[in-house]
């Protein structure tokens, strides 16, 4: 019995050693920049790119800014608003065909944490932020093949706030993810990120799950 539970005990030991270890290993390095690509879902599929920069200022943490563009995140009524338009401009102008898209550009600046693992090769993390996010309505109209967007008042036709502008709201992020050391100081990131745009109206969720390719410095 005594044997057993002195094994035991080394056991656990060297397993909050192995972890101790394993967690400094992972953030061994000042910090890491890397460049992200992601698919982006919400209210549409999309696509997100961008880049991400960290430097660590405290054992295990991490100040980290995630700067990027999510290419749609056109809510339900984007493109039936479009549409109604592009029906409006046919009957009056023949052949007429649109593009209905809401790009969102985002800087967020926020707190990484490493885990402790019981092995240096990877790095489980989670973090958390917040930031701004200009949401752009980005519709276009064309008649005949030609862009009319910036002329349509001569259709009789002015676009609401619904389908033009842009707006500069708050934006909220969590996540987390896995950096696989591939070579030297060479990094892939599995990540997730879940992201809430504070617009006016009606909130935007934008999911993004993808990769970044860094380097550790």
């Amino acid at each position: 019995m005594r044997t057993w539970a002195a094994t035991l005990v080394v056991w656990m030991a060297g397993s909050g050693l192995a972890a101790a270890q394993g967690a400094r290993a992972a953030d061994s390095f000042h910090g890491y920049v890397e460049a992200v690509a992601q698919s982006a879902f919400g209210n549409v599929t999309s696509q997100s790119y961008g880049g991400e920069l960290g430097v660590a200022v405290a054992p295990a943490v991490k100040a980290f800014l995630d700067i990027g563009q999510v290419r749609d995140t056109s809510p339900s009524t984007l493109g039936p608003s479009a549409q109604a338009i592009a029906a409006f401009l046919t009957r009056t102008q023949g052949s007429v065909a649109f593009q209905a898209r809401q790009p969102v550009t985002f800087g967020l600046a926020g707190i990484r944490y490493t885990l402790p693992l019981s092995t240096s090769h990877v790095e489980l993390y989670v973090l958390g932020g917040g930031g701004i996010a200009r949401v752009r309505r980005d519709v276009t109209f064309s008649v005949g093949g030609s862009d009319v967007t910036a002329n349509l008042a001569q259709y009789g036709v002015v676009l609401g706030s619904d389908l033009a502008g842009s707006e500069t709201d708050g934006m909220l992020t969590v996540g987390g993810g896995v950096a696989w050391p591939v070579w030297q100081r060479v990094v892939v990131d599995f990540q997730y990120r879940y992201g809430r745009v504070f617009a006016e109206g009606q909130g935007i969720t934008v999911n993004r799950a993808g990769a970044g390719l860094g380097v550790r410095f």
